[in-house]
């Protein structure tokens, strides 16, 4: 009978033991699982660009930029915001590349938003590079931080600089707009393409309008956060881009305000998805990219 307690007091330890290495051990896993897919490269694969047409002539001096090519993680500003690289599979230093940077959302980083907006491949194949951001506690300052990322990437990559565009959703897409209106910070996005942003335009009427600036707006009907303020921010821009005050729509979808000053697009491209949701207008979005500069 003693023998019977004894292994029944034997195996009662080693549950308690096997039940603290499990406590102990299960912060240390769920470290090391969030660490490693920070950067999962499992949609991040790139495409393959056409250099051709205006890409055909050399616009950098290639021995200058140490860049690779392909995926590229953990790119750092210099406050810290982590960010990825994406150039396409045949990446050429000697030609300036369109770049693309996608800010992310609140609760989100760059690996999950890489993931659902799905842009890399697509993206790459029609020649720009792609930058994925994380998303900081949102701020004047954090958004001026995020807008150095742009003048990093150009000092490895070879970035045109006339067609530096930015995109991003929710707050991502917030950061983005005012990139584009912050007095500092103005000059850097040549098209903005904001989705599901935070402002209305009551945050808008006390800023002073920057110069004509190519500006697709993306909002949801469904978006019960930020119900109709796409409508608000979209003739906001096309006030400051001196539009007529009417826009008509467009085959794909998208309303489009005419006779804007120095000939700048200025879309409001409506969706039906909830606000959590990118809108998966990818091909518009990209479509609008590639005409500005152009």
């Amino acid at each position: 009978m003693l023998k019977a307690y004894l292994d029944k007091l034997k195996a009662t330890s080693t549950l308690r033991n096997s039940v603290f290495k499990a406590l102990f051990l299960l912060p240390i896993l769920v470290t090391l699982i969030v660490f490693f897919s920070q950067d999962n490269d499992e949609y991040s694969q790139v495409g393959s660009a056409s250099y051709a047409g205006e890409y055909e002539d050399p616009q950098c001096v290639g021995d200058t930029l140490d860049g690779e090519s392909g995926t590229i993680n953990g790119e750092s500003t210099l406050e810290g915001i982590k960010y990825n690289v994406r150039t396409p599979s045949n990446y050429n230093a000697a030609i300036a590349h369109p770049l693309l940077v996608v800010l992310s959302p609140a609760g989100s980083n760059r690996a999950k938003t890489e993931k659902t907006t799905a842009l890399t491949q697509k993206a790459t194949n029609a020649g720009f590079i792609v930058s994925y951001a994380d998303h900081p506690d949102l701020s004047p300052t954090s958004t001026i931080e995020l807008g150095t990322i742009p003048g990093l990437i150009a000092k490895q990559w070879c970035i045109d600089k006339k067609r530096i565009f930015i995109t991003g959703h929710s707050d991502g897409g917030t950061a983005a707009m005012a990139l584009a209106f912050m007095a500092g910070t103005n000059h850097i996005p040549k098209a903005i393409a904001p989705s599901a942003a935070g402002i209305d335009y009551q945050d808008l009427r006390d800023h002073k309008c920057p110069d004509p600036i190519p500006v697709m707006i993306m909002h949801s009907v469904n978006d019960r956060l930020f119900p109709k303020y796409g409508q608000q921010t979209s003739g906001w821009w096309a006030a400051c881009n001196q539009c007529e005050p009417i826009p008509e729509k467009m085959a794909n979808g998208c309303m489009a305000y005419s006779g804007c000053a120095k000939g700048v697009k200025t879309w409001y491209c409506e969706g039906d998805k909830p606000h959590a949701q990118w809108p998966g207008m990818n091909d518009t979005l990209l479509d609008f990219l590639l005409s500005v500069g152009s």
